[in-house]
Order: C-alpha cells, then structure tokens, then sequence
C-alpha cells in the first residue's frame, strides 16, 4: 500500500506540473487577485467590491447611494421582464430556452459550453432563444438586450457570482485567452485593462477615481449618465470593453467576439464568490 501511495503522490505531482490532476492554475490567479485588492484596500469588506468605485471612495458612494433611491433603470426592469414573458411568433417564450428558474439564470453565465468548445455569455444565450424560434437577433450592445439583461440581473440579484473553469485543454485556453487581454498592453496609449483596474485602481484619471476589478461584471448591464445622451442609458458590459479600448486609442473587438468573451469569463472569474447586484448606475 505504501508502494501505490508514493506512487500516486508522485504521479499527482507530475500532473500537477502539467496542469492536470487536483490544481487549477485558475484557482491560484483568483487567491492571488482577491489577495491583492484585500492588501490594497484594507478597510473595503470583500464582497462590498460590488459596487466599484463606490467601495473605495465615500463622497462617490453618496452622490451613487442618492441615485439609488430613483434609480433611472427601474424602468428599464419593467420593459425587460416585459419582453421576457412576451411570446415569440410560435408562443414560446424566453422561459422556454432555460433549465433553470428566472432568478437563476444571470448567476449560470458566462459559462464553458464543451459541446460547442466555447465561452456562452447570458447575451449571446437570448439570441441563441430567439434564432432557435425564428426570431432576429437583438443588437448586442445597447437596447432590447439591456432590458432582458437589467430584468434578469434584478431577479438575480443576492445570487453568487460562480463560474467554473475546469481544467480541460479548451476552457483553459478560453480563459487564458481572457487573462491575456486583461493584462496585454494596447492602444496608442500602450495601456492594459490590468494598468488602470489593478494596478491603478483608487488613482485618479483626470478627475475620475479609477475603480477595481475585483467586482466589476456583478453589476452589469449599467445605467451610466454618459450613455443617456445617445440613448436610454443602458449598456452592455461588452459596449463597456469596447469603450475601455477605444479610451486608450485601441480598435474595439466586436461585442460577442470571442475576443471579448474571453475576456469576461476571465473577468467574472475574478469575481467568484461574490454577490450579483445589477443593473447598477455609473458614471
């Protein structure tokens, strides 16, 4: 027995090295992450990193905890839940594409599909509903998509950001893929994702306070006061990507690319273990 034991043990260890038996390299970046911001914000409770910048800075927090008590996307729940129940053409609704119940489904993405061998966000998961009952695609940015967004994160909200990342060759190279994006230097301003939200994060840019990481995706989609010039003020947290990209004078990737998926299955990751608390307001 003790034979078989050595045996195994080092057979563990060898896997362990090449990325296999009981370790998940995913495992040792999301300690190492939360580690980071809890060091760089000691007095921040982990799971107040939800609400972003608002976590770090008290005079933001107030002017946002005073918008919260109208907040300008309650309207925007109802127009959601609204489409949500809404039968399609055939009679079948939303509902119909989803094994689990309302308040569970923003808490299931994004989400490893390993039939398909690719990342499936919540966004891309509504289209996938309304191809499958011949309807058309919504715009992945802003619009209807928000609205089924917002009304599904409000039913989630108190629901545990939980994403998995299993240590098959294709879901982690999905999230080293993510991982890559977030730190790789881009744009004529030669900045990562990781330069302003990590290393940065409590700094100021101008006169914004550049807020964590760690808690970013819990809140989206988000009402922010710079989109209600052009719209109804929602956005995606891909339109957010893309906005990222072009402050640092980088070309955006298209929403739902697989670049930008990547990207926020790494994203959520980071934010395992927290509580989902969207729609939110930003600035």
């Amino acid at each position: 027995m003790k034979k078989i034991a050595v045996t195994f043990t080092t057979l563990c260890t060898l896997a362990v090295l090449m990325l296999g038996c009981a370790s998940n390299p995913a495992e040792k970046d999301l300690n190492d992450f939360r580690d980071y911001y809890s060091k760089r914000f000691p007095d921040t409770p982990t799971n107040d990193f939800i609400n972003g910048v608002y976590s770090i800075d008290k005079g933001s927090r107030d002017q946002w905890e005073s918008l919260e008590e109208f907040p300008p996307y309650e309207i925007i729940i109802e127009k959601g839940e609204k489409l949500f129940n809404t039968p399609f053409k055939n009679g079948k609704t939303y509902a119909s594409c989803f094994s689990v119940p309302v308040d569970s489904i923003k808490s299931s993405y994004p989400y490893f599909d390993k039939k398909r061998k690719e990342v499936i966000t919540l966004e891309l998961a509504l289209n996938d509903c309304r191809k499958a009952n011949d309807e058309e695609p919504l715009k992945y940015k802003t619009g209807a998509i928000t609205h089924l967004g917002a009304y599904l994160a409000f039913q989630g909200r108190g629901k545990t950001v939980n994403v998995t990342i299993d240590s098959s060759k294709e879901s982690l190279e999905w999230y080293n893929r993510g991982k890559q994006h977030f730190y790789a230097k881009r744009g004529q301003l030669n900045m990562s994702c990781a330069d302003c939200h990590y290393y940065n994060a409590g700094n100021r840019i101008r006169a914004d306070i550049l807020s964590p990481a760690l808690g970013h995706t819990t809140h989206f989609p988000v009402y922010r006061n710079k989109w209600a010039t052009d719209g109804d003020g929602m956005g995606t947290l891909h339109r957010r990507y893309g906005g990222c990209n072009k402050q640092v004078r980088a070309k955006p990737f298209e929403a739902q690319s697989e670049e930008y998926r990547a990207l926020e299955y790494f994203h959520t990751y980071m934010s395992n273990g927290l509580t989902l608390n969207g729609p939110g307001v930003r600035k």
